[in-house]
């Protein structure tokens, strides 16, 4: 047993030594290919790289190329959206100049531009037929809870309210006027006037019975006149500028820019600010008249005077026209007007012998109603300029 064990003994030491040297020898061999595979490899590398890099230098000019225009439109393009916000933003901050201080010159022409591109339906309602308004029907005053007028003044069956200190003789009423009525001016001082909202007119307020909205404002109504008139041959100019939007302190200053830029090119005796009555502390006073089947708004000549200081010579030429347009309409439908107001302040209507404001029913009115009222204005216009 003893020499069996040394024998094996000494064959493994053999084993061993021999099992070491291969070892040795394959890690020798294994370092020596790793090298070289590392030189081949390294070389491919530098060539993969070099050629990597001369693709990417090739494909960056391209990039370039394509991007640098690209980049230089988009800048230019830039450059133009910063310039037109730059223009409208001047453009905004002017129209806030005119309107705020009333600075600038007026341009009423683009005005109505613009707001008849916005209001294609007015237009379309311009070429339809209008009714014209009947005679020798009844009417009725049907306002409820009216306000008592107390007239100072009575001349035929036209009542005034002298607020001034103007004794109003027969000098000064008789109406002896003659109008050149080739060319008639309408426009609005107060233009975001409205009324009592109805089922068919809605509308998005801006105040209290005012709008922005030219379609439901009194700027409407001046469309409805502006129709009838151009129906009986005249040549009508409407201009709905706004005057008191945003601010509604100064709106006769800058209405009177307004109106003397449109008289420059149309050349007229009868100028009409048409405006909706504010008076009455009830948001519901709505003065009425039936005339035939329809109810309209009674409307209201206000007309100014020199009593307040301003320079006014065509005061009491406007207090003449203003009765004999409401004897026609005594005569014709009774109670249509409510009394004339004669006030100290001028109203811009030394511009004219024929300048008046005409308010167009109240707050508690309907724009139908007072859209009504429309048709026989101008049927009462027409008997007395034509």
């Amino acid at each position: 047993m003893f020499n069996i064990a040394v024998v094996n003994v000494k064959d493994l030491i053999k084993y061993l030594v021999g099992l070491v040297a291969v070892v040795l020898l394959l890690i020798w061999l294994t370092r020596y290919f790793s090298i070289d595979k590392n030189k081949t490899y390294n070389v491919e590398n530098i060539e993969l790289k070099s050629k990597i890099q001369s693709v990417l230098q090739n494909n960056y000019k391209e990039a370039i190329n394509k991007i640098v225009p690209a980049i230089k439109e988009l800048s230019q393009n830039e450059k133009e959206e910063v310039l037109e916000e730059k223009i409208a933003s001047e453009h905004l901050f002017k129209k806030y100049l005119e309107v705020e201080l009333a600075n600038e010159t007026v341009n009423p022409k683009n005005d109505n531009e613009e707001n008849n591109k916005e209001e294609s339906d007015v237009e379309v309602a311009q070429n339809e037929n209008l009714e014209e308004a009947k005679t020798n029907i009844g009417t009725e005053v049907v306002t409820q809870n009216p306000i008592v007028a107390n007239p100072t003044d009575i001349y035929g069956k036209v009542q005034i309210r002298n607020q001034t200190g103007y004794v109003l003789n027969e000098d000064i009423l008789n109406p002896n006027i003659e109008v050149n009525a080739s060319n008639i001016i309408i426009f609005h001082t107060h233009t975001c006037e409205s009324y009592t909202p109805t089922e068919q007119n809605q509308y998005e307020a801006s105040g209290t019975y005012r709008t922005i909205d030219l379609t439901h404002s009194v700027a409407r109504v001046g469309d409805e006149l502006t129709n009838y008139l151009s129906s009986y041959g005249y040549n009508v100019v409407h201009d709905k500028s706004f005057h008191d939007y945003p601010a509604y302190t100064g709106s006769y200053a800058r209405s009177l820019k307004t109106v003397e830029a449109l008289k420059q090119s149309n050349n007229a005796d009868v100028i009409i600010d048409l405006h909706r009555d504010a008076i009455g502390s009830n948001s519901d006073y709505a003065p009425t008249i039936r005339i035939g089947e329809d109810y309209a708004a009674q409307l209201m000549f206000v007309i100014g005077t020199d009593g307040g200081g301003l320079w006014h010579p065509n005061w009491q030429q406007n207090l003449k026209f203003a009765v004999k347009v409401q004897q026609k309409a005594e005569e014709l439908y009774p109670g249509l007007f409510k009394p004339i107001i004669v006030r100290n302040s001028r109203y811009n209507q030394h511009v004219s012998k024929a300048a008046t404001i005409i308010e167009v029913g109240a707050t508690g009115n309907t724009l139908e109603q007072c859209m009504s009222s429309m048709k026989y204005l101008s049927k009462v216009l027409n008997e007395v300029v034509k």
